[in-house]
């Protein structure tokens, strides 16, 4: 059997449609093993994506500004998208987490990361796939450097203990734990790092 790394951007994944058509070309190919996704992107030419709707809040933080209403507009694209795909899957949790965090100085990476991170949980559930955190198996040097060393290391040995998976694009971590998000289309660069 080969393996096969796919990698899906924003635009492939902003709604249940989409997610459906993932699913086919995914499931199509049993070589296609992983999978790579990024936050929902636009559903229309007017919308706006996940990612600058987190940093909008991580701003509105900055600013002291409520961002109870603008978050739940994030709330509801991952529950419709759950909704819509029929899934018995509650994020509820992850969600009041990701406001908490943003609301406790949680930094701009934290915030970006979590468009990434919710929607490949999602599609993980949809794919009946492994789902495997970014931030355990992509590093950074305290400098802000990409460690290449540490990430072959991990992500290889994690990779062998899984048939099926789905990691979040865009994102890893510093040594001290903390997120540090990778350039904009930098869930391309984590797809050629799983690969």
């Amino acid at each position: 059997m080969q393996i096969k790394v796919v990698k899906f951007g924003g635009s492939s994944l902003a709604d249940a449609e989409h997610f459906r058509q993932v699913a086919q070309i995914v499931k199509s190919d049993a070589d296609r093993r992983y999978v790579v996704a990024s936050a929902p992107g636009k559903r229309s030419a007017d919308d706006v994506k996940v990612t600058d709707m987190l940093y909008r809040c991580y701003e509105m933080v900055r600013e002291n500004e409520d961002i109870t209403e603008y978050y739940e507009q994030i709330k509801k694209r991952y529950n419709d998208i759950i909704a819509d795909l029929g899934l018995d899957f509650d994020i509820s949790g992850e969600l009041e987490y990701v406001k908490n965090a943003m609301l406790h100085a949680s930094g701009r990476d934290f915030a970006a990361s979590r468009g990434e991170y919710l929607n490949s949980l999602i599609l993980a559930k949809f794919l009946g796939f492994s789902f495997i955190d970014a931030e355990n198996v992509i590093f950074f040097k305290e400098n802000g450097q990409f460690d290449a060393e540490k990430t072959q290391t991990v992500l290889r040995e994690e990779l062998k203990k899984h048939e099926y998976a789905v990691i979040p694009g865009f994102y890893g971590a510093q040594r001290d734990g903390r997120i540090r998000t990778l350039p904009r289309g930098g869930s391309a660069t984590t797809g050629a790092l799983i690969a």
